[in-house]
């Protein structure tokens, strides 16, 4: 069976990591990083993940390697769902029909996924290092899939013990752990001398290679193991010492079950949000969402008796109501765990042999009846490799009557974060073992910086020079453009207007790459791999089957700019260029120096990093925008996957330092993925350029209770996170595995203003009140001077549990207001009221009102209804559809007269009754969204309904306001947001041209069978 490995990506701010796909006609698998980036890249080559059933992550469980795990996961699960649903609909249409036609007795058959009580659905299985099952576990609160399980494959080196909910050692040769949710083990499996692969299916077998630094006083792995493996006395096995450690090791494993009971909630559960459970009033949890069944018409309504008293007395518990059984909401299993068991950051790095199976020799029949076997079902025994007894009593094995077979291929994939690594990777065991490294004739290497130079590894690739070599590093691969859609899109947004859209920074040719902070880069290094190995390239395929060879037939040219520059439609450019030239005669360009001539914060610019909804794709990123405010700070405003990828293209290495530098704060709108998933990312870059490295102790201390925030505030330099609890709640428990920066964080978790006590926001540190207007001037004055505003609100919106918009407002009187994903909200215009600038999503057009209030989005007129309210002086539009590029249509903006929906007083606080951790969400909204936007959400309470509040529409201003469009990269100060309206021709013809050059591209697509990453044919030969 022909195999091959592909790489998808190679080191680029688009894509910090290396990612390979390996390629079975029946499977694929996905092989080392899964890096933030890496779902938008493989939409961009078009790899057809739909068959993907396990991921091999390589390298150390931390951000910069697996950040794009959890959005790979959903858009996996929701498209292994999707296929499974269409096939069994299509099953039971087939059944159907042959049941009206009498063609099968009994009509219908079983559905695809129910064979004879096995469970068939789509399953993945991640393999991974230590904390690999914390991390997804952490993420509970805000990812929530049925129809795919996913199994978690969690290897240690051993040297501790089964670590942190690991497995036990995978690592040990000869061990062979039985797992339920792994495929037969099969042929070839144990190999003859007893060393067994770690894990193996149908097609390949996985020798797991976990890999430890060494340690600093010169001691090694292998010596630690040794004594840990040695037996023990009987004296010993009596020993307290013993005792304890029996009693650790199984306080670790209750652990490790905890974490794999989580996992397994959070994608292969039976909970319903519908769900209703019954109990008797005084056992609810309240505030919850009460129901009560009708006894007369068996409804199920609304509860709207009495409630019993905060704090309870004597006279209402005496109550007989009290005892009235009444139905709320089943909490989500996974939601119960409020805290996941403490763990560690691990230094364990993860590399893989990987091997096709040997193939069998060629069945002799002549040999065979030579033998006596006679012909029939004895022929088919020894072809499958069973062992024979003729007639005469003699048993005859496969090797007697088959030509000699041929050892499968096979590739190593070695991850090596740094220099520490190298010992104990060159030092193991299996590099000698024939009967694991026969076949094995290429080794692929995902270096970090400087890794290349060491001598020890240098000496090593010569040693292994018969094997074929490929190093994916950011010192031998450049910065080239990953995302060739999204570049060319820039560059012809750049040809309309320079000004407001900038070329993606990127170099094809520089090495080593030039990186933030500069600190990490690497010395100069040998370009072309100095004739020790093959640099890879995005695209390079190395093939395992029918031979072991590297072919650059596959390799994906950078993206052609000059090529895009002379493509762009000469109209388009005579549009852009009246644009210009309108911009430069003096009559407009002093109305609207007059028009703004009061407006604050003319020099303040917005730059929009992710422009897209729900998940990534080929044009736009998912949310992200950046505040810069001279003399105040930069803010960023949700902070979507591969958000610090984004900075680094609009950016160069020094604008990107001053930017981090002068980071005050993040806002996360909410916990739905596409919101949240780049801000460590964003914390860890900050924080190593502000830091530099490990955080030194703060003084203070950050102990709860012991926490001085204003000493903190005014003696450090801190980033502040504002968001949802569950988000601050998040961050704290990943940090337990990764040392990110969470200790130099003011992580805020912000209850939203209330109508009923003047839209005050409240804002908590550890129990601590942070804000502008506590008790304590110290603190309000330090929190002002360390964040660069004078005031926040927020409100809560109708979205999702937790979703809110929030106005920030500046001591210069500048007003800055930001909506997240919600319905249009009469709370958010109240605390926007004179907002210098309104950022609100318009996910779709007008025409899609109904789409907009199903999945709790806006509409573009309903955006603007917004801004008419706030009276903001400009409005800016984001958070648009993914299907193509375009802008909005706006020829409803006067006369509108827009509507709110405001989340009510009495469902602010719903969703406590759900459990614990009260972010759960609403399955009919992740249906409705289809693919990864995904997380808690809000449902209306059952017999109430969103109140919706009519405002009449102000027509000086709506004249008054200015609208804006964002796209990625896109950069504009306040005092310009008013000249983006002079390139509307330009952009609705350059978007009118996109859409059928896309729309063409894609019938292309549709009719060729497969695209080249997922069907690659063999071809040259690279040399090596």
């Amino acid at each position: 069976m022909r195999s091959w490995v592909q790489f998808l990506t190679t080191p680029t701010a688009d894509t910090p990591g290396t990612t390979l796909l390996l390629h079975f006609d029946n499977k694929r698998y996905l092989i080392g990083n899964l890096a933030e980036g890496t779902q938008r890249a493989s939409i961009q080559r078009g790899a057809k993940l739909i068959k993907v059933s396990d991921i091999l992550l390589t390298g150390r469980v931390e951000w910069s390697n697996i950040g794009g795990l959890l959005g790979m996961v959903l858009t996996l699960a929701d498209a292994t769902s999707a296929a499974a649903t269409t096939l069994a609909g299509i099953a039971e249409s087939k059944a159907g029909r042959r049941q009206k036609t009498g063609d099968t007795p009994g009509g219908r058959e079983d559905p695809p996924l129910v064979l004879k009580g096995r469970d068939t659905r789509p399953k993945l299985r991640v393999h991974g290092g230590e904390n690999l099952s914390h991390m997804l576990a952490s993420a509970r609160r805000f990812v929530f899939r049925t129809g795919m399980p996913v199994h978690v494959h969690e290897h240690s080196a051993g040297t501790d013990g089964p670590h942190n909910g690991s497995v036990p050692p995978s690592s040990s040769l000869g061990s062979n752990r039985a797992d339920p949710s792994s495929p037969s083990r099969g042929h070839g499996d144990p190999s003859d001398d007893g060393h067994s692969p770690t894990w193996n299916d149908e097609n390949i077998k996985v020798w797991a290679l976990p890999i430890r630094p060494s340690r600093p006083d010169g001691g090694s792995p292998a010596a630690d193991e040794a004594v840990r493996s040695r037996k023990r006395s009987f004296d010993e096995f009596k020993g307290p010492a013993v005792r304890a450690q029996d009693a650790s090791l199984a306080a670790v494993d209750r652990d490790r079950q905890i974490r794999k009971a989580v996992v397994s909630e959070m994608f292969d559960s039976a909970w319903r949000l519908d769900a209703l459970l019954e109990m008797p009033l005084d056992q609810v949890q309240l505030p919850a969402a009460l129901f009560i069944r009708n006894p007369e018409s068996g409804r199920i309504e609304k509860y709207t008796g009495p409630l019993p008293p905060a704090g309870g007395n004597a006279a209402a518990d005496a109550a007989s109501w009290m005892k009235t059984k009444v139905l709320v909401r089943k909490p989500w299993p996974g939601a119960l765990i409020e805290s996941l068991p403490p763990t560690r950051p691990s230094s364990v790095s993860m590399s893989y042999i990987i091997k096709n199976h040997p193939q069998r020799g060629k069945f002799v029949p002549e040999k065979a009846i030579r033998l006596g076997v006679e012909k029939g079902p004895k022929f088919a025994e020894l072809t499958r490799g069973k062992n024979v007894t003729v007639a005469n009593g003699t048993v005859v094995t496969p090797n007697m009557v088959l030509t000699p077979g041929k050892e499968g291929g096979g590739v190593v994939v070695v991850d090596l974060p740094s220099v520490d690594y190298v010992d104990d990777l060159i030092s193991r065991e299996e590099w000698k073992l024939p009967s694991i490294m026969n076949g094995v004739e290429a080794v692929i290497w995902l270096l970090g910086p400087g890794v290349g130079l060491d001598g020890r590894l240098r000496a090593f690739f010569q040693a292994c020079s018969s094997m074929k070599h490929i190093v994916s590093s950011a010192d031998y691969c450049p910065n080239y453009l990953a995302l060739d859609s999204a570049a060319a899109a820039a560059i012809r947004l750049h040809q309309i207007d320079p000004i407001h859209f900038p070329v993606p920074v990127h170099d094809n040719t520089t090495l080593p790459q030039p990186i933030t902070p500069p600190a990490l880069a690497s010395p100069s290094v040998p370009a072309g791999g100095d004739g020790l190995f093959v640099p890879a390239q995005r695209g390079l395929l190395v093939q395992l089957e029918p031979t072991v060879e590297v072919q650059d037939r596959t390799v994906q040219p950078h993206l052609n700019t000059a090529k895009v520059w002379k493509d762009t439609p000469a109209d388009v450019l005579h549009l852009a260029r009246k644009a210009k030239e309108a911009l430069a005669a003096g009559e407009l360009r002093q109305r609207l120096d007059h028009e703004q001539r009061t407006l604050p914060g003319q020099d303040a610019e917005i730059v929009t990093l992710g422009t897209g909804s729900a998940l990534p794709s080929k044009y736009r990123n998912v949310s992200a925008t950046l505040l810069r405010v001279p003399g105040l700070g930069s803010y960023l405003f949700d902070c979507g996957e591969n958000t610090l990828g984004q900075l680094r293209r609009v950016f160069n290495p020094t604008e990107l330092a001053e930017v981090l530098g002068d980071l005050k704060a993040i806002w996360i709108s909410h916990l739905h993925a596409d919101h949240h998933l780049g801000t460590v990312s964003v914390i860890k870059a900050w924080h190593q350029h502000v830091w530099g490295g490990p955080s030194p102790t703060t003084p203070s201390g950050d102990a709860e209770g012991d926490l001085d925030v204003t000493q903190v505030l005014e003696n450090d330099r801190r980033l502040f996170i504002l968001s949802d609890d569950g988000m601050i709640h998040w961050l704290e428990e990943y940090s337990s595995m990764e040392d990110f920066g969470y200790d130099k964080l003011v992580p805020l978790s912000v209850q939203s203003a209330r109508r009923n006590n003047g839209f005050s926001t409240r804002m908590t540190w550890k129990g601590v009140h942070v804000g502008f207007d506590t008790a304590n001037g110290a603190l309000n004055r330090a929190t002002a001077a360390a964040m660069g505003v004078s005031n926040i609100q927020a409100v809560d919106v109708s979205h999702c549990h937790g979703a809110m918009a929030v106005s920030l407002t500046f001591p210069t009187g500048f007003k800055f207001s930001y909506s997240g994903d919600c319905r249009p909200s009469n709370a958010f215009a109240q605390i926007g009221k004179g907002s210098t600038v309104l950022v609100h999503e318009a996910t779709f057009d007008d025409e899609l009102q109904g789409d907009a209030v199903a999945k709790k989005h806006s509409t573009t007129s309903e955006a603007l209804g917004v801004g008419i309210a706030m009276g903001a002086r400009r409005v800016l539009l984001t958070h648009f559809s993914q299907r193509y590029q375009k802008i909005p249509i706006m020829d409803a903006v006067d006369g509108a007269e827009p509507s709110f929906e405001d989340v009510p007083e009495d469902e602010q606080a719903d969703g406590v009754d759900l459990g614990i951790a009260t972010l759960i969400p609403n399955r009919n909204d992740i249906a409705a969204d289809r693919v990864a936007d995904v997380g808690p959400s809000r449902e209306p309470r059952q017999g109430s309904e969103e109140r919706v509040v009519k405002v009449k529409n102000s027509t000086k201003a709506a004249a008054d306001m200015k609208i804006g469009v964002a796209f990625d990269y896109m950069r504009v100060k306040v005092g310009e947001i008013s000249h983006l309206e002079q390139f509307t021709p330009a952009l609705l013809k350059l978007f009118d041209v996109a859409d059928v050059e896309e729309k063409e591209a894609e019938k292309k697509s549709s009719d060729r069978p497969n695209s080249p990453a997922d069907k690659a044919k063999p071809g040259k030969k690279t040399k090596k």
